[in-house]
Parts: C-alpha cells; sequence; structure tokens
C-alpha cells in the first residue's frame, strides 16, 4: 500500500496553519510559566496507582521529591495548598518566584 503523507516531512496541510508558538503551561506549584523543560510530574506518585500528570518546572519537582516521600505524596494528592503549607517549600516557592522560566539550581538532599 502507498503512503498518502511522506513520513519524513510534515503534512501539506499543515504549512499553513498559524506559526505562533503555544502558549507555555503554568507550573503546577509555583504558578510561573514554564521554559523550554516541561516535567510532567505525577501528584500522586505512579506507585501508588496515580495517573494524572501536571506541568511543573524541574526545580520545583525535585523540590517535592526532596521533602517528600512517595506516602506524603499520595496523601496530598492534587491539593497544592496543602504542599504549599510545607514551611520548606513556601520558603523554596517565594525564593523562586522573580526567577526565569528556566532557571535550575541544585538541590540538597532529602529532609526526612
Amino acid at each position: 500500500m502507498a503512503r498518502k503523507h511522506s513520513k519524513h516531512g510534515p503534512y501539506p496541510d499543515a504549512a499553513g496553519e498559524d506559526d505562533a508558538p503555544p502558549a507555555a503551561p503554568a507550573c503546577w506549584l509555583c504558578s510561573r510559566p514554564t521554559g523550554k523543560t516541561i516535567v510532567w510530574h505525577h501528584p500522586v506518585p505512579k506507585s501508588r496507582g496515580g495517573r494524572d500528570v501536571v506541568p511543573m518546572h524541574p526545580v520545583c519537582q525535585q523540590t517535592l521529591t526532596a521533602n517528600f516521600t512517595n506516602s506524603e505524596l499520595q496523601r496530598h494528592g492534587m491539593d497544592v495548598d496543602g504542599l504549599l503549607a510545607h514551611p520548606n517549600v513556601r520558603k523554596f516557592v517565594d525564593w523562586v518566584a522573580n526567577k526565569e522560566p528556566d532557571f535550575t539550581a541544585t538541590m540538597a538532599r532529602k529532609q526526612r
């Protein structure tokens, strides 16, 4: 069977569409626009039955994994306010609020 469209090129219909870049989704934790690198984070870990994913900055995801265990993340679920109530996370979000979207930093080890 012959192919309708080339395997290696764009579809001919797609060339004339609006070429504006799509709007960057907001980070689930800090609400800043995401940059070039987006991490699709499972608020409830996959090992605990989580299926939903949310966009996050890599540095925001590292902060969550440094401050919470999988069972704690499972208890919080999709509740961002519960996560922001933790003093270390609140301090981080306040600090990162004025940083650029692609900002990265070395994170401390897990604090448990």
